[in-house]
């Protein structure tokens, strides 16, 4: 079958699932309306301060709004986060204490997160050198959450569970809204006090309902992932239980300062707006999700998660199998992408991983994964991991091209 066959089989196969996001993208789309209007957005609230940042309206009305989205107490969006990473660190930072155990329930952690705890590198200031204990729940044979584990996990100390929602770089399945809030029943019952955090990057508006509407004490997440509608330039997320967000703003900033500062550099209108059209997108590169699953599956490729079924998140991983059809995949997504098609990605070393990274990124905003991407750890079995899409046919038309490219190493 040819490409084009190929791709105008799966479209018409994938027609009734699409229809199915179209209804998800409404359900949450009314959800952010219903805040705007609760909020009383108006264009005054674009405006913002200098300096300090001290009584900023506009931060201070998006704060509600994304509580209110999020289903939390409080929430802190902030374009001084310099990643999803940089956010969820704060939170930690904020919450737990010299002798306090955190507790990682979906195995290994992003790569990103090992030296934010110290399982890498030492001397900069990791939870480890601060005498924060660390302990983690290995993944079922399957890949799933060991449920018995769990069950029995959790001790007196155990002041953090951590809830990693996507995949990662781990061929496993991502977690869904059931999946967190059925953690979260485990963990208090054992110990009511314990905090459970979600790492909820690529994670918003795949359900109808996040982590904290579900009994999640805090979450953290990317504004260049999922809910800055792939306009928003630069920052982060927190939200869940007040005091909890605000122990983790004072790591941001400083203690007495908190969420009271931080000023937002004339971006309220594009964090609004990003906002807004965040369901919309997220839609888009779900649908580009399980094109590129039912393509790759037709091709004999593993892939996760499989075609057909519902997405917990918007990656997409498919197993390669060879460092070579890694870095040819990438570099023909590259070729499609409207902003700098003519580089071609080579493998490097980036900061926080542990191995060097091929990634395809040709995006508007300088690393954004709400937009296409593409990238992958170079190391066994050599899977490449797609994410975002600002419209599904951009995917089609970049994924015709990666499917060439792939067969000519044949």
């Amino acid at each position: 079958m040819d490409n084009l066959t190929l791709l105008r089989s799966a479209e018409k196969t994938l027609f009734p699932i699409f229809s199915e996001i179209d209804t998800q993208v409404k359900q949450n789309l009314k959800k952010v309306l219903k805040a705007f209007q609760n909020g009383r957005v108006g264009i005054h609230h674009f405006a913002s301060v200098s300096g300090y940042g001290h009584d900023d309206l506009g931060r201070e009305t998006l704060d509600q709004v994304y509580a209110q989205v999020m289903g939390a107490e409080a929430a802190a969006v902030r374009v001084q986060f310099v990643s999803g990473t940089h956010a969820i660190a704060c939170g930690l930072f904020g919450i737990l204490r010299p002798g306090d155990e955190m507790l990682a329930v979906a195995g290994r952690p992003y790569d990103t997160l090992e030296e934010v705890i110290g399982l890498r590198e030492n001397g900069q200031g990791s939870l480890c050198e601060f005498n924060i204990q660390y302990r983690e729940l290995s993944l079922t044979s399957e890949g799933k959450i060991d449920w018995e584990a769990l069950s029995h996990a959790v001790k007196s100390n155990t002041r953090v569970v951590l809830i990693q929602r996507s995949c990662g770089y781990s061929w496993r399945e991502s977690l869904s809204i059931t999946d967190i809030e059925k953690i979260v029943t485990l963990v208090k019952g054992q110990n009511p006090h314990t905090v459970c955090f979600v790492d909820n990057c690529y994670g918003e508006f795949i359900s109808h309902k996040e982590p904290t509407a579900v009994g999640a004490d805090l979450m953290a997440g990317s504004l260049i992932k999922n809910p800055g509608g792939t306009i928003v330039t630069a920052g982060g997320y927190l939200a869940g239980k007040a005091e909890l967000v605000e122990q983790a703003m004072c790591r941001l900033t400083a203690p007495g300062i908190g969420s009271s500062g931080g000023a937002t550099f004339d971006q309220n209108r594009l964090l609004f707006q990003g906002l807004f059209l965040a369901p919309q997108m997220v839609g888009e590169a779900l649908k580009g999700s399980h094109l590129i699953a039912y393509v790759f599956d037709q091709l004999g490729y593993p892939v996760n998660p499989p075609p057909l079924v519902q997405r917990k998140d918007v990656i997409q991983a498919i197993q390669l199998g060879s460092p070579d059809k890694l870095i040819a995949f990438c570099k023909a997504i590259q070729r499609c992408s409207p902003v700098s098609s003519y580089l071609e990605p080579v493998p490097a070393q980036m900061p926080g991983y542990e191995s060097q990274l091929v990634m395809a990124g040709g995006t508007f905003i300088d690393g954004s994964t709400s937009e296409f991407s593409a990238d992958g750890p170079l190391r066994e079995p050599y899977i490449v991991f797609c994410q975002g899409g600002t419209h599904w046919t951009h995917i089609a038309i970049a994924l015709e091209e990666a499917i060439e490219a792939i067969r000519q190493l044949k």
